[in-house]
């Protein structure tokens, strides 16, 4: 399903944005109880609080998508406007991503600062901590998809959306912390180019808007289909 694609890729620009990826090793190394120097020293890093964190702010997002799924639902009489709406609200918030308008409150950061004890679930609750505290600074991102799920048939292919952006957003978090020597000179490298990418994936999304306002996103997901039979497996 091409909006799968959409989902998961724009979970991976959400990883590589100005206000998350430089503060990666940072979340890192709290969740983990160890300083910068001493996971770069070890050889063998234990991955299983940042797979917990990752669990916490999925959760948060497909809440969001199951939330939002639900009340296009409820929309549903009104399918076609609602179709129009969620495509102009894409188109503007690819356009605020590209840079060519600005909205200010689109620009709000906020960031939770957590002090819970050590334990289980003390990832996972900081992983829900960050989904809802940066969730204004990608917000232009996720709400593009949050919107998109809104526009979803069924509450399971909304939850399927989210999930997928989550992993997007997930996978580059926990090579990042397997691999955190590596990752800290791909960061320090990547720097010059988080607006290319940001540009990049605002026009993706700008192009997703055009085909949901002309109902042709459907007919690409079929011809998607026909090309990359394999992706029937996520439908």
């Amino acid at each position: 399903m091409f909006e799968i694609i959409i989902a998961f890729g724009a979970g991976l620009i959400s990883f590589l944005s100005p206000c998350v990826l430089p503060l990666i090793p940072g979340y890192i190394s709290y969740i983990s109880g160890s300083s910068l120097n001493e996971l770069i020293s070890k050889k063998n890093i234990n991955l299983f609080p940042i797979i917990l964190f990752t669990v916490g702010f999925s959760i948060v997002f497909i809440i969001f998508g199951a939330a939002s799924t639900f009340l296009g639902q409820v929309l549903l009489k009104n399918s076609y406007e609602l179709r129009i709406v969620a495509g102009l609200v894409i188109i503007i918030l690819s356009l605020q991503i590209i840079g060519l308008i600005n909205i200010r409150f689109l620009n709000y950061e906020k960031r939770i600062q957590t002090n819970i004890s050590a334990g289980v679930f003390s990832p996972i609750l900081i992983g829900m901590a960050f989904a809802f505290g940066w969730t204004p600074c990608i917000g232009p991102i996720l709400g593009s998809i949050l919107v998109l799920a809104s526009t979803e048939e069924s509450l399971s292919k909304g939850i399927l959306l989210l999930f997928f952006y989550s992993i997007g957003l997930a996978l580059p978090f926990i090579l990042s912390g397997y691999l955190i020597q590596r990752f800290l000179i791909f960061s320090k490298n990547f720097k010059k180019n988080i607006n290319k990418v940001s540009k990049i994936g605002g026009i993706i999304l700008l192009i997703t808007g055009i085909l949901i306002i002309t109902n042709q996103l459907q007919a690409l997901g079929y011809y998607l289909l026909e090309i990359l039979p394999f992706l029937q497996n996520f439908g």
